[in-house]
Order: C-alpha cells, then structure tokens, then sequence
C-alpha cells in the first residue's frame, strides 16, 4: 500500500555544493554500438564543449555494448589522449544494459547520457543537469515535443515519435512529453533505487525508467532542445518499435495487477510541504478534504444519474436505495486510492464492508428524509425529492468523511497515512566481480568533502585540482584494474540475443 503522506526512506534532495574535491559531479556515459566513425568526433566535441562552460568537475564515458569493428580501439585511444575520458566495454548489446552497468558503477553524484550521433544541441546539457545539481528534480529529459523546441527531421519519424508518445499517455497515463530523446540525467542516489525496478535492457529502458519514476511521485525536469535528425542512425525503427510496445504492455499490466513496488521509491524526496507539521491541523487533513470533497462532487452526481434512471421503474425507496448502494461501492474505492491513498489489494474487501456500513447510515438518512417528506405530502414532485435527497446527501457526506477517517481508513501511526504493512526497501548494490543487484541498507550520496567547481574560462587540466581518476571498471576504491573489463549479465534473461539497435 502506498500513502502520500508515508514517511521517505530516501534522504531528501541537496544542492550539491562546489569547492575543491576529487570526485567528478557528472559522468557522461555515451552507449556505442559499431560507431567506429562517429565516435572519435562525438567525444572530442562533447570534451570541448564540457571544458569550454561547464562549471563542475565532469567525467565521459564511453559504454561500448558488444561492438564488432573497431570502436573499441577508438575509445581506448579516446582515453589514453584525454584525462577526463574513460571506457568501459561489456561483451552483450544493449543500452539499457549500457546504462545501467555503467550508472551503477559510477561513484558520481549526477548521470547523464547522450546518443553518440550527438543529435541534440550541446547548450542543453547544462540546463539538463542544473535542476539535479540544485536538489530541485530527480530525474531530467530533453523534450523535442516541447513548445519552444526546434527540432529538423523527416515526416516519417516525427509520425512515429509523436505516435509513440501517443500511446504511452492513453496506455500508461505518462505525462512527460518525449521519452525517446537521448538526452537524459538522473540523480546518482535516485538510481541506485531506480534501476534495479527496470527489467528492459535495450531502447525501452528508458521509458519503463520515466513511467515508474512518474508513478513513484519522482520530480521529472524536462529541458526544450534543438535537435537534428541523424539520417545514418542504425536504430531499426520497425524492430524497436515491436519492442516498445511489447514493454508498454508488460508495464501496463504490471502497474494494474500492482506488482511494481512504487513504495520503494514514493516521496522520499525533498522538503515536501505536506509532510510538514502544522500547528493544529492533522497532517494530511487539507489534502484529504479536498480530495474527498472532488469524490463526493462526483459520487453526488453519479447517484443522482443512477436515481433518476432507478425512479422510472421503482418507488422513491427502492430507487434510492438501489444508486446509493451502487454509488456508495463506487466512492469507497475512489476514497480509498484517491483520498487516502491506499493502493493495492489488501484490505480492498474489509475496507469495502466498512464502507457498505458507512452506506447504511447514509441509507437511513436519506430514507429517512423521504420518509418525511412523503408525510407532509401525498405527490412531492421530482425536483422536491431530489432537494431533500441532496440535503440529507450533504449530511451523510460530512458523516462519511469522519468515519472514513476515523474507522475505516485511521492514521495508525500518527502520520496522516492509511493502514497496511510497509515494504522494505530494496537498493542496487554493485559488486565488481559481477554486476547484480540485491537487497541491502541504503547508503545515501554523501560528498567526501566540498565538490570541484572550475572556471569555465579555463581548461580542466589546468586549474590545479587534483582528481580521482575512475577507469572503466574501476570503483572508488581503485580495486579494479583493467581499463576493459567483462560483465556478467545483469538479469538472467540479459544473454537473449536480437537487441535491437
């Protein structure tokens, strides 16, 4: 069960603060598949750019997933020529596979990624991560979809890319704009939580990684981006696209049945508003009324539908009864999801037996008052009875609200949350001898020390600033010492061949 009001288990957002220190802010991993041609260009450009403006401490990787030509030898050569360039090679396709070996072994406080094709303006990359360093957002996406984006490219893959985009709002109620863009940067203690949820190991994982995000109540930043269509892309649209739908399906059903553990990461962010302690008002009250308030409006009318339909072939009494039972089913699961927060299946059938008492005492209110007002007079007109009925209706429903509060869905720990057990919590946890991941205490980002700042005027090499070097495969702790290093899969189903690219 979740609750918006449940206490965090993850420590809230920080402004990373800027000094001296060893340990880059961001790590640039760029996934490359037989990009032999495109690589060597890509990086020195994407070097310049970070050396030229960006303020902090920065580190590139080069993720090679199982390349074929001699990609790996350009970014070997990449790395011995510049310092702040790092390779890292795993031996099966892949770029969610990419990515999250990568994210997971990077010891810095913010992770970004780019297409190699560098299709995307460079000027966005320091609005991408800026709410991530500021402690403002948790995950951050280019949107070519935006308003104010410029985006060149064909008709045929603005089609599918708006189509797409289409579907996950009508099937997975998503809300941000483009989650195809290879542009994106999360906060490095928000993976760690993160990325073990996503099973996708190819094109899909990034939209499983936002729609989880979304529903788990995470910040989302999204940056507007000029962008040109790459017309040599290899991606194989008709393959990739089989593949996205057959993800949207899989996490779809996952988030119907409730399989998906959302409570690992709901609200455990930030100075949230609502977990504050106002002085005398129970926590979560305002929120409660006015999401009680919203079901009631909309249960009222419901039922009024219900009971007119209901008075064409039955009296008053029966009519009546017949919508307020109908209606009363209907708002208890609404209260239940939308007004106390209460997900999944537990304790739906006693919360739904509770609410059926609830409806009893509704029930005699409102019969009641008819009862009355068929006393007073032998032929009330129809407008009448639905007067008296919406007035009892206004009665019951303040009834409704204390008990829905009180008795079927109490605060048991004093936190203005419903009842059901709370999960444990389940992080990444990376070993370098084969890239798992497995439940363990959660050890949140802390800086060794005041992180790097760097003028942008001068160039990285140069500033005096003494840093940690992480070679591919290489921890924090130095304990890894090849600069090309072999992974075991990630997932058991990791070795399936055919990732579309």
């Amino acid at each position: 069960m979740r609750t918006d009001s449940s206490p965090g288990t993850l420590p809230a957002r920080e402004h990373l603060p800027a000094g001296n220190a060893g340990t880059p802010v961001l790590d640039v991993v760029i996934p490359v598949y037989n990009e032999e041609k495109d690589l060597g260009p890509c990086v020195l450009r994407l070097h310049e750019h970070l050396k030229r403006t960006f303020p902090y401490a920065y580190r590139i990787t080069i993720a090679d997933n199982a390349s074929t030509d001699t990609t790996p030898q350009v970014a070997k050569q990449l790395e011995a020529e510049i310092a702040e360039v790092k390779s890292f090679r795993l031996e099966q396709k892949g770029r969610g596979r990419a990515l999250r070996t990568v994210w997971s072994a990077s010891d810095a406080p913010i992770l970004a990624y780019m297409d190699v094709d560098l299709s995307t303006d460079l000027n966005a990359l320091l609005p991408l991560v800026a709410p991530l360093i500021s402690g403002h957002s948790d995950l951050a996406i280019g949107s070519r979809l935006a308003r104010s984006s410029r985006v060149v490219r064909g008709a045929k893959r603005e089609f599918i890319s708006r189509s797409y985009n289409l579907i996950l709002r009508g099937s997975l109620q998503a809300r941000f704009s483009d989650a195809q863009c290879g542009f994106k940067a999360i906060r490095r203690d928000v993976a760690q939580v993160l990325l073990p949820m996503v099973e996708d190991t190819g094109w899909f994982f990034d939209t499983e990684m936002l729609v989880i995000a979304e529903r788990a109540g995470l910040r989302i930043h999204e940056v507007p981006v000029d962008w040109v269509d790459d017309p040599n892309s290899t991606v194989h649209i008709v393959k990739t696209a089989t593949e996205d739908l057959k993800g949207v399906w899989r996490v779809g059903k996952a988030l119907a049945t409730g399989s998906l553990p959302l409570d690992r990461v709901a609200r455990p962010f930030g100075d949230d508003p609502r977990d504050r302690d106002i002085q005398d008002v129970p926590k979560g009250l305002a929120r409660q009324l006015v999401g009680f308030c919203v079901v009631g409006g909309l249960s009222t009318l419901f039922y009024l539908v219900l009971y007119s339909l209901f008075r064409e072939f039955s009296g008053s009494q029966t009519a009546n009864a017949l919508a307020l039972l109908v209606s009363a089913v209907a708002n208890t699961a609404a209260n239940r999801r939308l007004t106390f927060g209460v997900r999944g299946r537990g304790g739906a059938v006693r919360h739904q037996a509770q609410g059926l008492v609830v409806f009893g005492i509704g029930l005699a209110l409102t019969s009641g008052s008819l009862a009355a007002l068929n006393a007073a007079t032998s032929d009330p007109a129809h407008s009448t009875e639905l007067a008296v009925l919406i007035a009892a209706n206004l009665a019951a429903t303040v009834l409704r609200f204390l008990l829905f509060r009180a008795w079927v869905f109490p605060d048991r720990d004093g936190t203005g949350a419903g009842t059901g057990p709370h999960e444990s919590m389940v992080v990444a946890t990376h070993n370098p001898a084969s890239p798992t991941y497995t439940t363990g205490g959660f050890q949140p980002f802390q800086p060794q020390g005041p992180l790097p700042q760097r003028p942008a005027h001068q160039p990285y090499a140069q500033n005096g600033t003494t840093t940690t070097q992480f070679r591919a495969g290489e921890a924090a702790d130095g304990t890894w010492r090849d600069s090309t290093m072999q992974l075991q899969p990630v997932r058991p189903h990791d070795t399936d061949p055919g990732e579309p690219r």
